[in-house]
């Protein structure tokens, strides 16, 4: 009998995507094993009704992957990288980031060609992230900001339902889905820096499962992990997530990596954005050390005060 590994996966379009692409990837390299899902609910799939930032966002979509694993339901769980946390639990680790799809995010509207610039005046446009939403209003200050939650499919299915102007949401989940066709516009990374790591998978595995390591480790994207190491070292460094606007993207020239990193107020009136070239050898330094730039720009008086708010929530 071919021994078993069982990978644990959220329930959402994407998420089944996600975990059955690992699936197909694992089962092709390792014939001589089989791969099975274990689907799990987590509470971020649970409460659909209550903006991201006001839930908290520790392992709000991964806790009840990770207390799988630890427990030894599942032997491999498979996350968006950017809705894992910055501090992995003790007894896992991360054992791969898969190669980045694109990073951008992308923007639906009523019709084709449609961009963030050409909206018209106060138009209202839907979404969930507090990145997007600041990195917005700096934008186009006019524009109404609606909440959206929701998977992928569901976003969109409100967006045709309502009167909004339209809706963002990243390009990696629309395309994953083959829902392309939906697609307005592109939006520029000058204009919208995506989620820390945003576009990469991240497969969680226990600490000491050096079995279940031999084979994800297969599927590790070397310049991916580097780059989303810089930007969750970042992240790290600034006590951000979901509650917080931050955005990042770490990407390879011929002369090391490139981080670029942005933190603003909620309403855009503050913002800052910054970069820092490092060596692919220290893409955690990369990250602290474009914090600390942030930090000496005044960046850290928004972040404190973005962080009493939400402590009286």
């Amino acid at each position: 009998m071919k021994k078993k590994y069982i990978i644990g996966t959220r329930t959402s379009d994407l998420a089944l995507w996600q975990a059955n692409f690992i699936k197909d990837e694992l089962s092709q390299k390792f014939p001589e094993f089989t791969f099975e899902l274990h689907h799990i609910k987590t509470k971020g799939d649970k409460i659909l009704d209550v903006a991201l930032s006001k839930i908290g966002d520790k392992g709000l979509f991964t806790k009840e992957l990770e207390s799988a694993l630890l427990a030894g339901d599942i032997d491999i769980a498979v996350h968006s990288l950017k809705d894992l946390q910055t501090d992995i639990p003790a007894g896992l680790r991360l054992a791969a980031v898969t190669k980045r799809h694109s990073v951008e995010d992308v923007l639906i509207a009523r019709k084709k060609g449609n961009t963030i610039s050409n909206l018209k005046e106060g138009a209202v446009v839907a979404t969930g992230s507090l990145r997007r939403r600041s990195q917005l209003a700096r934008l186009r200050p006019d524009i109404r900001i609606e909440e959206l939650r929701g998977n992928v499919p569901t976003r969109i299915n409100k967006f045709k339902e309502s009167d909004w102007d339209a809706i963002i949401l990243a390009r990696a989940g629309v395309e994953r889905l083959q829902l392309q066709e939906e697609i307005s516009s592109i939006i520029s990374l000058d204009e919208l820096l995506p989620a820390v790591g945003q576009g990469a998978l991240g497969i969680e595995i226990r600490g000491n499962d050096n079995n279940t390591f031999s084979l994800v480790s297969k599927l590790d994207d070397p310049d991916t992990n580097t780059a989303v190491t810089a930007e969750r070292a970042f992240l790290k460094s600034l006590e951000g997530g979901c509650q917080v606007p931050i955005g990042a993207y770490c990407f390879k020239t011929d002369n090391g990596f490139i981080l670029d990193g942005f933190v603003g107020s909620i309403d855009g009136t503050y913002t800052f954005r910054k970069r820092r070239r490092g060596s692919g050898k220290k893409p955690v330094e990369l990250g602290h050390k474009l914090a600390s730039d942030m930090i000496e720009a005044g960046a850290g008086e928004v972040l404190a005060e973005i962080y009493g708010k939400r402590s009286e929530i």
